[in-house]
């Protein structure tokens, strides 16, 4: 029956993760539904006697694979993109959690303190297995998947390790605060701890150990799945549940070292975390007791709307304020916080230990309460995140770069420092490696292939620019995102002069290499000072432009406008709707569809952009 049962679930996984990149839905929403289907409020091909024992072990190893992708994912340049948000989500903003589900608990649901905080300390957690599968649905900046990333993995390893916590020292009755505080710290420390050791020998074995050349990505991928078990196990015999926070530490350490076989390794943990995701889901999805939930009445969805609508965007407003995130991403943030696998997982587990100290009823509502909140939040917000980043407009539309080299890099670099979605083609491995290392985003392909520019999102990009040195490559992907994708704004280099008219002819925007050294050699002759300064833009200085679209632009002069924008910013450039470009006085008055060119300091401009149009 076993065998049975886990062919079953790994169908369904698999089936699932494909049905939901078809819809472009985030596949934890069916991943949970196929569990439920098949458990005992299904056709009960599976049930908690399924596994006997091993059920924890499963889990504990599932739940390791998954943190240790997550954790080698998380780059210290993503995390530097909102490192504020991110440091107060994890602490201030986890313990807000902790405490508000506690007391909400507690009042609603007329339980003990305890069992509060034991409820709280599992829901801190939101996990890489939801905020994973929705980030490859939805198109967001990348200071807001940092934060969800980053508080994806850490706040799982808090939650993993308090929920023990507070079982043993204030459930159990084995001490008080002191107790309570130096038992947390211990476990965090143990587990950071053998998961850097552990990282520290796997890199020490791919980098000095003498592997057969032509088996060395099968040895990397191999020695790194040694490494998880051997981080999550070795953690565990020292101090219990440490194991999490021993496989997300290794994670995050080896993803920020140069390893052999780095791309190698991430396509292996990307297709293993997929099937254990889909596993370890679709099982415990099963094991949902409906009597439970349904026990709570409407004290339960009482609960829900206190963590989702209460205490979700509070954290998400401390935690954000006064940082880069705009109004609309600081509400997606708020919509979007689906608690996943380790809540599951731990809440099963503690159930039963209450059932074991003779409190059937608290062991009840912890399983009730837990699996109501998952459910609900998988199918709300996970299941609706697409539609939600829709409605709030925070998915910028990408722009897409055909051809990795020194053009092609500098450009992708200049463009994310303005804060454009960014992503690089070529077909070159060694490219595309090197970009990555440079912190851009860039995919493997060749750019002139249509499914490659589909995988890379073109039928949803703002612009594509083709930078290759070969013009036939040029226009042919000019062309193809022109005609069949639609893309308004095509721009390429042209290395023959001759060959600007072939490209003018369809509408792109053809920069000449020869004339664009020509002018940028006249400009260091002639315009020095203007020169050195056009370098420098993105870090101390910057050009930016917006359409006049608001209603609050449209009839002002440019005298009231100069007024309303930050010292150190100036208008440039005014730029009619019928392309005419002057330098306006401060009696122009601007019109709908005017382009507007803001001309400052890099932060200046950057809060002028903001002020007219804060959702950019």
């Amino acid at each position: 029956m076993l065998i049975v049962a886990v062919a079953v679930i790994l169908a369904l996984g698999v089936a699932s993760r494909v049905i939901a990149d078809r819809l472009r839905i985030p596949s934890v929403l069916f991943l949970i539904v196929a569990g439920i289907a098949i458990g005992p409020e299904g056709i009960e091909i599976v049930s908690r006697e399924t596994f006997g024992g091993g059920l924890s072990a499963m889990v504990g190893v599932s739940v390791a694979i998954i943190l240790f992708e997550g954790g080698y994912h998380l780059q210290l340049h993503k995390l530097r993109e909102s490192p504020t948000a991110l440091a107060r989500l994890t602490t201030v903003g986890a313990l807000v959690t902790w405490l508000g589900t506690a007391a909400a608990v507690v009042v609603v649901l007329d339980t003990s303190l305890e069992v509060g905080l034991l409820v709280g300390a599992l829901l801190i957690a939101t996990g890489p297995t939801v905020i994973g599968p929705i980030l490859q649905v939805v198109t967001v900046r990348d200071n807001v998947a940092a934060v969800l990333e980053g508080e994806g993995v850490i706040n799982d390893v808090t939650a993993a390790i308090l929920v023990v916590v507070v079982f043993e020292v204030l459930i159990a009755g084995n001490g008080g605060p002191v107790r309570f505080v130096g038992d947390f710290l211990m476990r965090l420390s143990v587990g950071l701890a053998v998961g850097a050791l552990v990282a520290a020998g796997v890199w020490f074995v791919l980098n000095r150990a003498n592997l057969a050349p032509g088996n060395g990505p099968l040895h990397a991928r191999l020695i790194v799945l040694a490494g998880i078990v051997v981080a999550y196990a070795g953690s565990e015999l020292i101090a219990h549940e440490t194991g999490i926070a021993a496989a997300a530490m290794a994670g995050f350490a080896l993803g920020n070292v140069d390893l052999p076989h780095h791309e190698e390794v991430i396509d292996f943990l990307d297709d293993l975390s997929v099937v254990v995701l889909s596993f370890i889901f679709v099982a415990l999805a099963a094991l949902i007791d409906f009597a439970d939930i349904f026990a709570l009445g409407l004290a339960g969805l009482a609960i829900v709307a206190a963590v989702t609508m209460v205490l979700r965007p509070a954290v998400i407003y401390l935690s954000t304020t006064g940082t880069r995130f705009t109004l609309r991403e600081q509400l997606f943030l708020s919509a979007v916080g689906p608690r996943g696998i380790i809540p599951a997982s731990v809440a099963t587990l503690f159930a039963v230990e209450l059932q074991a100290l003779g409190r059937p009823q608290e062991a009840q509502l912890l399983a009730g309460t837990v699996f109501l909140l998952i459910f609900a939040t998988v199918v709300l917000q996970a299941g609706l995140a697409r539609q939600i980043a829709d409605v709030l407009e925070v998915s910028p539309m990408r722009t897409i770069i055909v051809g990795g080299g020194r053009v092609g890099l500098s450009l992708a670099e200049r463009l994310e420092r303005d804060g454009e979605n960014v992503l690089l083609v070529d077909h070159d491995p060694e490219a595309v490696e090197k970009a990555r290392k440079r912190g851009l985003r860039a995919i493997e392909g060749d750019g002139t292939d249509a499914e490659v520019l589909a995988r890379a999102g073109t039928d949803n990009a703002k612009t594509v620019a083709a930078v290759t040195p070969d013009d036939d490559v040029n226009l042919l992907v000019c062309q193809t995102a022109a005609t069949k994708f639609g893309v308004e704004t095509v721009a390429s280099r042209v290395n023959q002069p001759d060959n600007v008219e072939a490209f003018e002819s369809l509408g792109v925007h053809a920069i000449d290499l020869s004339m664009a050294t020509a002018w940028s050699l006249e400009n260091v002759l002639e315009r020095p000072s203007l020169s050195a300064w056009m370098n420098e833009l993105g870090r101390t200085g910057d050009v930016q432009e917006i359409e006049v679209t608001a209603s609050d632009l449209v009839g002002k002069t440019i005298a009231e406008l100069n007024a309303a924008i930050p010292d150190g910013c100036i208008v440039g450039l005014l730029t009619h709707a019928d392309g005419t470009t002057e330098v306006p006085t401060g009696d122009h008055e601007l019109r709908e569809g005017d382009r507007v060119t803001f001309l400052g300091r890099t932060d200046a401009v950057d809060r002028a952009v903001k002020r007219f149009h804060p959702h950019d």
